[in-house]
């Protein structure tokens, strides 16, 4: 009985060791390549939006997440959210987006009822 108790345990030990691998660095390693590789063309209609965003509660899981969003769209050259202001700052592409697809965006992190857009104002400035 103790030597049965024995193996199950060396064998428990051999597969967690072995199963469990440190791959915290890795995927962060991939998408900061895959976001610096991400090219981006010069906006034939370059245009700025700026917006506010009700809903955030935090500078890293909320803006962080939403500024990520709204980077990754094609046609965004740059996104800025700013959790002190509450306020976002989009350069993109005018051919490619319109501020309703900005907003749409912003809107849908999370649950889709958390953050709320409002007062967007479009300036040629991007």
């Amino acid at each position: 009985m103790r030597i049965s108790k024995g193996i199950v345990g060396l064998a428990l030990a051999s597969v967690l060791f072995v199963g469990c691998k440190n791959t915290d660095s890795k995927p962060t390693e991939v998408k900061e390549e895959a976001t610096a590789k991400k090219e981006i063309a010069a906006a034939t209609k370059p245009e700025t939006a700026t917006f506010h965003i009700e809903g955030m509660t935090c500078a890293v899981g909320c803006a962080k997440t939403i500024e990520e969003k709204l980077a990754e769209m094609d046609g965004v050259q740059n996104a800025k959210v700013d959790f002190e202001t509450k306020t976002a700052t989009v350069n993109f592409d005018l051919d490619k987006l319109k501020s309703e697809d900005l907003v749409k965006a912003a809107e849908s992190c999370a649950d889709g009822k958390t953050y709320k857009v409002s007062d967007v104002k479009l300036g040629n400035k991007a």
